[in-house]
This record gives C-alpha cells, structure tokens and sequence, in this order.
C-alpha cells in the first residue's frame, strides 16, 4: 500500500537517480540540494526542479553559475537560488 511517506521516498530516490550528471561539479551540487533541501521542498519548487533537470549539462551549470541567467517563474528562482548558493560553499 504506497502512503505519503512511501511516496516522498519514491520521489526523493527518483529526483537523486535524475541528479547523477555527466559534469562532477553539477553532480555534487545536484546531490547536495537533494541531500539538503528536499524535505523543505513544496510540491511547485519540485516540479520547478523536476523541469530543471530536463536542462543539458552546459545549460544547467550556466544557470547555476551566473547570476546574470534569470529563471521565469518565482518557484524556480528560489530552487536556482538554493543550488547556488551549495555551489558558493562549496
């Protein structure tokens, strides 16, 4: 019988599969804000991350490096925001 808990970790193990990217650095970053952020999450920062990873690689990491990239929705800028801010400490 899947309840709320089974499906949170379904989810959480399915985003963290998404996270394992070909570039290392985006992979740390990506496995940091799974690690850290995830149960702080609400469901619209998780489909805006969801949508993120769909990004290549190159484009992911430009978003996440400059802060000149702006993302369109507010959900999005707060996860872009979080990811970079696991990059600058790390």
């Amino acid at each position: 019988m899947m309840n709320a808990e089974n499906m949170k970790d379904a989810e959480l193990r399915r985003l963290a599969w998404r996270c394992r990217r070909g570039m290392l650095e985006l992979d740390i970053v990506l496995q940091r804000f799974i690690t850290q952020h995830f149960d702080g999450l609400t469901l619209m920062q998780l489909k805006a991350f969801d949508d993120l990873l769909e990004l290549s690689d190159n484009d992911f990491w430009a978003l996440v490096s400059s802060d000149n990239i702006k993302p369109k929705n507010a959900d999005t800028v707060n996860v872009v925001n979080k990811i970079r801010a696991l990059k600058q400490n790390h």
